[in-house]
C-alpha cells in the first residue's frame, strides 16, 4: 500500500503544463463503543482512505476523487479531474493557494497513548462512563446513551504551487445522556473531547450529565416575562454555531449573512469577543494548516463588540481582495474546500459562574435549547427556540423550568451581553463560557 506522500507525488507528476493541480490525501481509523446496563450495546470499527484532486486550467475547476487508490488510479483521477475542468464554468477567481510559509508543526495533537490503546481499553472506558453516571446521583439509575469514540488519522496535501504538508492526529470523545426519575423522567447531557483517553475526565462528564438531569425533576412552566438570562456553555454554543455561518466570507458573498457590510461597526457589547484560532491546543479543530495547506492562525472576528472581519479560504479571499484566514475546510477527500471555523469561541471573562448568577437575580439559567438552527432566521437573526433551565434566586440555581421559549434577535442578543464567565469549553468546532445576557423574553404561561 502506497504512503500518502507517494500518492501525492504521483498526482503532481501527472500534472500538465499550464494547469494547477492540488492533491488532498487522507486516512483514518475510527472506533465507537456504546454501553448499556453494564454491557456493550454496540462496538463499531470503520476506516477510510482516499484522495481528492483539483485541477484548474484556463480558470476552470475540475475535481475527482478515488478511494484506497493505487498509484495508477491516482494518475487516472488526475486525468478525470482534468476532463471535468473542461465542463466547468470559467471563473477568474479560481486558483490554488499560493506557496505559503512553512506551517509550524503541532506535535501535541497526536498522542501515542491513544494510538496504542486496545479495544479492551476502549470498551472499559464506555462501561466505566455508564457506571459513573448511574452511581453519581441517587435519582439517576439508567442512561439513554453512554459512549466512547476515537479516531486516529493522517492527512497529506501537495500542489503544483509549492504547497506541501502532512500531519497526524488522535482524537477521542465521550458522551453520556443520563435519565433521572422521580414520578417523571428528565434527561441530562454531557460531552468531553481530548487527544487521549486519560484527558477525558470521565468522572466529571458523568456527574455533570446526572446532575443536569436530576435538577430538572419537578420542572414547571414559567410565566412570560423579560428577565436576565444566563446561558450555560452548552446552550451558548448552540447559538454560536448559528453565528459561525454568518461569520464566513462564503455566507457574506452569497448574501446569506446578517453581518454583511458591517466590518468596523459595533455589532455586540464591549464584553463580547469572538475568535477563531486554528492553533489553540484546547480546541478540537487544531491543525498546523488548513485543508488547502495554508498555515493556521488566530483570527479575531469580533473584538470588544466590533466586527473585524470574516473567515476566508483561498477562493473567498481572492474574491474579496484579501488573504485567506486558513479556514478552508473539507468534509473529507470526497469534497472540495468550503469555509468553516477551526476553533471558534467566545472569549472567556474573569468572573466565576457564581458571580454571573448574582448579577442575574430573578432571571433564568438556560441549560438546554432546542431548534436553534431551524428556529433562527440566518438573514435577520430573529429566533424563537425551546428551552429548559432553572430560576435564579438568591444568587443560586432555584426551581427547575421547562416548556418555555426564549426569543430575540442575534444582533440584540450580542449587544445585550453583560459578561462572560471564566469556564470556556469546546463542543465540536465551537467553544463558549457561561454568558450573561442583560434581558431576553421568556415565554411560558
Amino acid at each position: 500500500m502506497a504512503e500518502l506522500n507517494d500518492l501525492c507525488r504521483a498526482a503532481l507528476d501527472a500534472a500538465e503544463a499550464g494547469e494547477q493541480v492540488e492533491v488532498y490525501a487522507q486516512e483514518a481509523k475510527h472506533t465507537d463503543v456504546r454501553a448499556r446496563k453494564g454491557e456493550v450495546e454496540a462496538l463499531e470499527f470503520s476506516g477510510s482512505r482516499g484522495l481528492g484532486v483539483r485541477v484548474i486550467s484556463d480558470s476552470r475547476l475540475g475535481y475527482a476523487y478515488v478511494a484506497d487508490p493505487s498509484l495508477e488510479e491516482v494518475v487516472r483521477a488526475v486525468a478525470t479531474a482534468r476532463e471535468n475542468a473542461t465542463f466547468g464554468t470559467e471563473d477568474p477567481v479560481n486558483g490554488l493557494a499560493d506557496h505559503p510559509a512553512s506551517a509550524e508543526p503541532i506535535p501535541d495533537i497526536f498522542r501515542d497513548a491513544l494510538a496504542r490503546a486496545t479495544t479492551q481499553d476502549k470498551v472499559a472506558l464506555a462501561l466505566e462512563l455508564e457506571r459513573l453516571a448511574v452511581t453519581s446521583n441517587a435519582r439517576v439509575k439508567k442512561v439513554e446513551l453512554a459512549s466512547y469514540g476515537d479516531a486516529v488519522s493522517r492527512l497529506a496535501i501537495a500542489s503544483t504551487e509549492g504547497v506541501s504538508g502532512t500531519y497526524e492526529r488522535t482524537d477521542c470523545w465521550c458522551v453520556v445522556d443520563a435519565l433521572a426519575e422521580d414520578g417523571e423522567t428528565q434527561s441530562g447531557f454531557s460531552f468531553r473531547l481530548a487527544h487521549e483517553p486519560g484527558d477525558l475526565e470521565l468522572q466529571a462528564c458523568a456527574e455533570e450529565a446526572a446532575d443536569r438531569a436530576a435538577r430538572l425533576l419537578g420542572a414547571t412552566k414559567p410565566k412570560s416575562a423579560k428577565v436576565p438570562i444566563v446561558l450555560d456553555p452548552h446552550a451558548a454554543a448552540s447559538f454560536l454555531g448559528v453565528l459561525a455561518g454568518a461569520l464566513t466570507a462564503e455566507a457574506v458573498q452569497k448574501g446569506r449573512s446578517l453581518f454583511a457590510e458591517l466590518v468596523g461597526q459595533q455589532v455586540g457589547s464591549g464584553a463580547l469577543s469572538v475568535i477563531d484560532d486554528g492553533r489553540l491546543l484546547a480546541g478540537p479543530g487544531t491543525a498546523p494548516f488548513d485543508d488547502e495547506g495554508v498555515p493556521t492562525r488566530r483570527t479575531p472576528l469580533i473584538e470588544a463588540g466590533t466586527l473585524r472581519g470574516f473567515l476566508h479560504n483561498t477562493y473567498t479571499a481572492r474574491r474579496g481582495g484579501t488573504v485567506s484566514t486558513a479556514n478552508a475546510s473539507r468534509a473529507g477527500y470526497r469534497s472540495t474546500p468550503g469555509v468553516a471555523p477551526s476553533n471558534l469561541f467566545i472569549g472567556a471573562g474573569d468572573l466565576a459562574v457564581e458571580r454571573l448568577l448574582e448579577q442575574a437575580e430573578g432571571g433564568v439559567f438556560i441549560q438546554d435549547v432546542s431548534g436553534v438552527h431551524s428556529g433562527t432566521n440566518p438573514i435577520s437573526g430573529e429566533f424563537s427556540v425551546g428551552a429548559t433551565g432553572l430560576r435564579i434566586s438568591g444568587g443560586a440555581l432555584g426551581e427547575p423550568l421547562r416548556e418555555m421559549t426564549i426569543a430575540s434577535t442575534i444582533p440584540e442578543m450580542l449587544k445585550a451581553v453583560v459578561a462572560c464567565g471564566d469556564d470556556l469549553r469546546f463542543f465540536s468546532s465551537v467553544g463558549c463560557p457561561t454568558v450573561l445576557i442583560g434581558e431576553m423574553t421568556v415565554a411560558g404561561v
